[in-house]
């Protein structure tokens, strides 16, 4: 199955596009495929990172078809807000 994916942040600048297209039967294995194209540091960030298929989060066993989008949303860092203890 081919599926549209959208990168962010990290991932985004390693890949060098905010688009691109991967084939697999479940988002793992698209996840998978792009680690393999992108190399091991964006295989690092997108399996500490979410899945959103369709707009609906997403597992890596939850099975993908022909045409459907997968967001990989890297993990999310931060420290305190300001003005807080």
């Amino acid at each position: 199955m081919t599926v549209r994916i959208r990168l962010f942040a990290a991932l985004r600048e390693i890949a060098g596009t905010s688009l691109v297209e991967a084939e697999g039967r479940t988002a793992g294995e698209v996840v998978e495929a792009l680690g393999l194209r992108f190399g091991e540091r964006f295989a690092a960030i997108a399996a500490a990172g979410s899945l959103v298929l369709n707009g609906e989060r997403a597992g890596r066993d939850t099975p993908v078809a022909d045409g459907d989008e997968l967001a990989l949303l890297p993990p999310v860092s931060g420290g305190a807000l300001r003005g807080s203890v």
